[in-house]
């Protein structure tokens, strides 16, 4: 039997999420796992559902940035401050997998769909909170977004020009950390439920997420009590590995050992004598002299365009590239290779794109199959799949408990 005309199924097939959660960290997280074939089943708001929805562009009254983490899930309109909404989440919950949330903390008690109040009826649940501080700690309770996570996780002034503002960075880092350890993590605790062992509750945060991605700045701040300030585009312990201007542009460069110094003095930019300069002879002094060495190398490297340099460093085998704009990173050929675009239909948008997933398996890769759904757009299905009869569902529809 030839297996390759066989549908491989999924890693996560059958296996059912009710997510919570809106805007981005809940979404991206649930997004890694629908990519991996479960069963998304996102609740909303009546009316407005997920707050991204509201963001621009749109078309069609539809949003083109909910779409990129909401693929392949399913929505069901639920007023969860009605008895009957809550009602009916508690039986999506009795029959999942895994919930996701990401609401201030105390909220899913007050409404009794926290982990508590849902894991008697189901012991295997696993139950995954994302907040801004965490479940646990003297300010856990506040409300927290990327932004106020990134400048409390030290970024807004370890991230910019030295003399400058804080500095966000350019994508909402913590929200999508945090959504990428929660997704391993439901991951991990499935493992651990297949082996045997029973559901579990996770508590992931912005703000730990954001404190883990410092792996460099906790190695000077443990060992020597650094501590990290904004340095531009140049790393704190290696020189060169920054970007730098030339004719045109600029370009990155590097250069993180000495082999791969001697190559760019000697190859590229071809001035061996750099190599034997007493005051560049090894990593350390080119650290203590990284304000010298970026001048003189951005005098040399002023004199030709970004191709030119970029071309030359790919010959020699240093690694380097050119600082392109967000849509430059889009259109290089690189990007449409791997499929960093995927292409789905939305019955009110039509023919979009969405972002493709990241990792290439062999005999598995994630795979974006719908759009993002519209608000409610589910709800009579997942109401019948619960045992719901039509009358039923028109009836909680004409009290507003349920839309779509």
């Amino acid at each position: 039997m030839d297996n390759r005309s066989q549908v491989v199924p999924l890693p996560l097939d059958g296996v059912r999420v009710v997510d919570f959660s809106q805007f981005l960290a809940g979404p991206y997280c649930t997004m890694q796992l629908a990519d991996y074939g479960a069963d998304v089943i996102k609740i909303e708001r009546p009316g407005t559902g997920d707050d991204s929805r509201a963001m621009g562009p749109q078309s069609g009254g539809e949003s083109f940035p909910f779409q990129q983490p909401n693929r392949n899930k399913r929505s069901i309109a639920v007023d969860l401050r009605s008895d009957d909404g809550v009602r009916i989440v508690r039986e999506l919950i009795d029959r999942a997998d895994v919930v996701v949330e990401n609401f201030r903390p105390g909220v899913t008690a007050r409404l009794g769909v926290d982990y508590a109040s849902v894991a008697g009826s189901n012991p295997n649940l696993i139950y995954c909170s994302i907040s801004g501080f965490g479940q646990t700690g003297p300010i856990s309770r506040r409300p927290g977004f990327d932004i106020i996570a990134q400048g409390m996780a030290g970024f807004l002034r370890m991230t910019g020009a030295p003399e400058g503002q804080p500095a966000k960075m350019g994508v909402a880092v913590t929200d999508l950390a945090a959504g990428l350890n929660a997704a391993l993590a439901i991951t991990m605790a499935y493992v651990h439920r297949l082996r045997g062992g029973e559901g579990q509750y996770i508590d992931v945060s912005l703000l730990d997420a954001g404190i883990g991605l410092t792996v460099w700045e906790a190695g000077a701040y443990f060992g020597a009590g650094e501590d990290a300030v904004a340095t531009g585009s140049r790393h704190r312990k290696i020189a060169p590995y920054q970007a730098f201007p030339t004719k045109d542009g600029y370009v990155t460069i590097g250069a993180n050992n000495q082999k791969l110094w001697e190559i760019l003095c000697r190859d590229v930019l071809e001035r061996p004598d750099l190599i034997t300069r007493p005051e560049y002879a090894a990593s350390a002094d080119r650290i203590a002299r990284v304000d010298q060495l970026e001048d003189e190398l951005s005098v040399l490297l002023r004199e030709h365009p970004t191709d030119y340099w970029a071309q030359r460093l790919d010959a020699a085998g240093v690694p380097g590239g050119p600082v392109l704009t967000y849509a430059e990173a889009m259109a290089q050929p690189q990007v449409a290779q791997r499929a960093m675009a995927a292409t789905v239909v939305h019955p009110v948008m039509g023919e979009i794109n969405v972002l493709g997933p990241v990792a290439k398996l062999s005999a598995t890769t994630p795979t974006v199959r719908t759009a993002g759904p519209l608000l409610g757009e589910h709800t009579d299905g997942v109401l019948a799949e619960l045992g719901y009869s039509e009358a039923d569902v028109a009836a909680l529809r004409s009290t507003g408990v349920v839309a779509g």
